[in-house]
């Protein structure tokens, strides 16, 4: 026994050895080894910080075109790049559009309320009054504590332009001033790109670059500015990092695309600063899928990962990951929650956000599962 005993002493796995393993081991695996030991709990949380760092999750959310409108939910990990599948113990059912503004916000809006998600699995849905004025294809986007909602109203409306901005601390609805008045002809998340940061949300007219920006502090329209760094930009859509605004740009034409680019700005003056990078020319031909020609694009971002995606043919995502010493990285994957029933029958939602051992500890206890699909 003694014999035995010290031969596995000797054959014990810690330190560096144990924590290098631990960096290929998927994210969702990590969470039961947390309780091994406390010498383990200790090895995942360090193999975490120094080998393997976990990066944002694209999450996708399908949602049935038909009653009763069933859901599902798939997640990308980068980090161990595999597809999952949440198994969620009670699915959201919504009778109302889901929508996404590109962040980690989800929402629904309904005549009889506005139901709204935050938190990066969703695992928690916040019901409240409706907006006073009622809009089919509004602009969403979460300031701050505060969401605002603009434009997208019906036609019956006096108002096309209204802006209502809902706080969430306080649980109260506040009518603001209205979107400017060159907006009148494009106030839906249809035709505007919309991106936020903590003090401010930008609207931008995506085949014009003509932008605005809206203080929910100061109640303050600004602009308009002209993000059109090269007048062959034909499509372009915005996203927020930290401060700073990202603009993505089609060159070219819908044809034709000579260019897709990446420029970072200044969010306060909104000044150009740096182009990013160039999409090498064989992403943007996947970019296309079976069409041949790309009219528009999405992108939903988080840090320095962006999953940029045709609305018209989302069974290709092109993903870009900025390092902060100014590099980056392009490559594609295939979007596992999209299949040819799903193309035709099912709402394609996407959101991105930082997922951790905390998030998924959360997940899982709160009854839901997670299968892998398949490693990229």
């Amino acid at each position: 026994m003694a014999e035995e005993q010290k031969e596995e002493e000797e054959v014990a796995i810690h330190g560096d050895v144990l924590e290098t393993i631990l960096s290929y081991v998927p994210l969702t695996h990590l969470l039961p080894a947390c309780f091994v030991s406390k010498t383990w709990n200790a090895a995942v949380s360090s193999s975490l910080s120094r080998f393997n760092k976990p990066k944002p999750w694209l999450l996708v959310h399908t949602q049935s075109i038909r009653r009763p409108h069933a859901t599902a939910f798939f997640a990308y990990d980068p980090r161990s790049d595999i597809w999952l599948q949440i198994n969620q113990k009670q699915p959201p059912q919504h009778v109302s559009p889901l929508r996404s503004s590109n962040s980690t916000l989800l929402h629904v809006l309904h005549p009889s309320n506005f139901s709204f998600s935050i938190d990066p699995f969703h695992l928690t849905w916040h019901r409240v009054n409706p907006p006073a004025v009622w809009r089919l294809d509004p602009i969403v986007a979460m300031v701050g504590p505060r969401i605002v909602v603009a434009g997208g109203a019906c036609d019956f409306e006096d108002d096309p332009l209204a802006v209502e901005i809902y706080d969430i601390s306080a649980r109260t609805w506040e009518r603001t001033e209205s979107m400017p008045a060159t907006l009148k002809d494009s106030a839906s998340s249809t035709w505007l790109s919309i991106a936020a940061n903590t003090r401010t949300v930008f609207m931008m007219e995506q085949t014009s670059g003509v932008t605005h920006s809206f203080n929910p502090d100061s109640k303050t329209w600004y602009g308009p500015f002209d993000l059109r760094p090269d007048r062959s930009i034909y499509f372009s859509v915005i996203t927020c990092v930290g401060d700073n605004l990202i603009m993505l740009g089609l060159l070219g034409d819908a044809e034709d695309v000579n260019y897709v680019k990446v420029w970072e700005l200044n969010g306060e003056s909104l000044e150009f600063g740096k182009e990013i990078g160039v999409m090498p020319t064989d992403l943007v031909e996947k970019l296309k899928g079976e069409g041949t020609s790309l009219n528009s694009v999405r992108v939903s971002c988080m840090g320095g990962f962006f999953y940029i995606y045709n609305p018209g043919e989302p069974g290709e995502l092109v993903a870009l990951e900025v390092g902060e010493e100014g590099w980056c990285r392009w490559g594609s994957l295939k979007n596992a929650a999209v299949s040819d029933r799903s193309r035709v029958a099912e709402r394609v939602v996407l959101t991105c956000s930082d997922v951790g051992l905390g998030e998924i500890a959360k997940l899982v206890g709160s009854g839901n599962g997670i299968s892998t699909l398949l490693k990229r």
